[in-house]
């Protein structure tokens, strides 16, 4: 059969850096940490380069039926990735000299609540990235953490007109009488403003260095304690509760969030770099607030 891929075309010679195919459907087999495979429905994207200006294409054909082939029966992890990369080059060997396959699904996490028996299932984003070529094997795991934040700067009006209607409610002349003023605390009267909160995200990638296991849930785990108020599944009163209280224990500014997640990542042996988006939703503007911090060679945009 007739292959115009292996023509030349002169008057268009050149080399390409990257031609394959993107949101190729796959299964994923991921182990997230914890032990339990997890199979989910992926999007794939394979590539490689194409060093050969006097060929027209790639074969495409080939890189497709690599992915199924590894996908449909493999568990994702560094190993097996870099062993499909070098599949897709032996393929294309007279062609390509450096490979990358991207790998996006949804991971399900199971979450116990903040103070009752209870637990509930999220739903965490996963991206992994990886490359092979001259400088070696890299891989990148990506996910989103959602957050609540409360401002600081809120917080302390709001604590400025709570003491203002205490004055006004209490003669400054008079002793203080305990049971009105714990009943004033637990009044809409007396709480008269409360701090602005938002639901917010950190898009979180990291670069593992060599060896190590793609291990999102302990990815997760160091974020979300990082920040201390990651939303929550199953609540019942005392969870919410809990909930609040936690959210009073962690005012921050989108700033703050960053550099508490830069702290984190950065004690992190097994991370050789990092990039970390977080957006504030704001409830109080029409915008967002929005902060970067990275590591190692990722751009921060």
């Amino acid at each position: 059969m007739p292959d115009v891929a292996i023509q030349s075309q002169l008057h268009l010679a050149g080399t390409l850096d990257w031609v394959g195919m993107n949101g190729i459907e796959a299964p994923v087999h991921f182990d997230a940490g914890d032990g339990a495979v997890q199979r989910s429905p992926a999007q794939v994207g394979a590539f490689v380069n194409l060093t050969r200006p006097d060929r027209r294409g790639i074969h495409m054909s080939r890189l497709y039926l690599l992915v199924d082939q590894y996908l449909s029966t493999c568990t994702v992890d560094a190993a097996m990735l870099e062993t499909l990369l070098r599949a897709f080059l032996v393929s294309h060997q007279d062609l390509a000299d450096r490979a990358r396959i991207n790998i996006r699904f949804q991971h399900l996490v199971r979450r116990g609540a903040l103070r009752s028996e209870h637990s509930g299932w999220r739903t965490y984003p996963v991206s992994i990235e990886a490359n092979l070529g001259a400088d070696g094997f890299r891989i990148e795991l990506g996910t989103e953490v959602v957050y609540s934040s409360t401002c600081p700067a809120s917080a302390a009006l709001s604590r400025q007109l709570i003491q203002q209607q205490f004055t006004q409610d209490f003669d400054a002349g008079q002793p203080l009488d305990h049971a009105a003023v714990l009943a004033w605390l637990g009044s809409e009267q007396g709480i008269v403003a409360t701090p602005h909160a938002q639901r917010s995200v950190a898009r979180v990638r990291v670069r593992f260095v060599d060896g190590a296991r793609l291990n999102l849930i302990g990815l997760l785990d160091r974020v979300e304690h990082a920040l201390g108020t990651p939303v929550q599944t199953a609540v019942k009163r005392e969870d919410e509760q809990a909930f609040a209280l936690a959210n009073g224990g962690n005012l921050m500014f989108c700033e703050d969030a960053a550099r508490r997640i830069q702290r984190v990542l950065d004690a992190d042996d097994s991370i050789a770099g990092f990039h970390v988006r977080l957006e504030h939703q704001e409830s109080l503007h029409p915008h967002d607030a929005v902060a970067y911090v990275s590591k190692g060679d990722f751009a921060a945009a």
